[in-house]
């Protein structure tokens, strides 16, 4: 199996990261997947891609797309005023799923927080990803605090 590689992604890229990021039961419930894409997300690419404090990672094997993760790195009081990385939006392709994949991706993630000087790296996954939590706790991540949403 050849090695994954990594890069920032481009626009060309967001239709295929709105398909994976759709390609579950959670994210077909929130993701907009049809034939025109919805220029929310195209606005969202370019906020991110716009922000040095925001990448919008894709991981590559032969060319095509296989795993995407955003990191923000968030600037704090707290901690003697250090920065945070929060990774949000995970998702490795359906087929590719299982083959350590998604690992790497994270390790990825780790490197480039530790690379920006960050304490901590944290991010949440909802209660019903029981095998993305083993997932993570499996990595080193503590479920350490209770987390709160508020939809608007």
């Amino acid at each position: 199996m050849t090695a994954l590689s990594f890069r920032a992604a481009a626009p060309s890229d967001v239709p295929h990261l709105v398909v994976m990021l759709a390609d579950d039961d959670l994210g077909a419930q929130r993701e907009s997947v049809g034939p025109v894409l919805d220029e929310r997300y195209i606005a969202a690419f370019e906020a991110i891609d716009t922000d040095p404090n925001n990448e919008l990672i894709v991981a590559e094997r032969e060319g095509r797309l296989v795993g995407v993760l955003q990191l923000t790195f968030i600037p704090y009081l707290t901690h003697t005023g250090s920065w945070r990385c929060l990774v949000e939006g995970v998702r490795v392709a359906a087929d590719a799923r299982g083959a350590g994949l998604g690992r790497q991706l994270l390790e990825f993630a780790i490197d480039r927080a530790r690379a920006r000087d960050c304490r901590i790296v944290q991010l949440t996954s909802d209660k019903r990803r029981a095998e993305a939590i083993r997932f993570y706790e499996s990595l080193g991540f503590v479920a350490s605090h209770e987390g709160f949403k508020l939809g608007l």
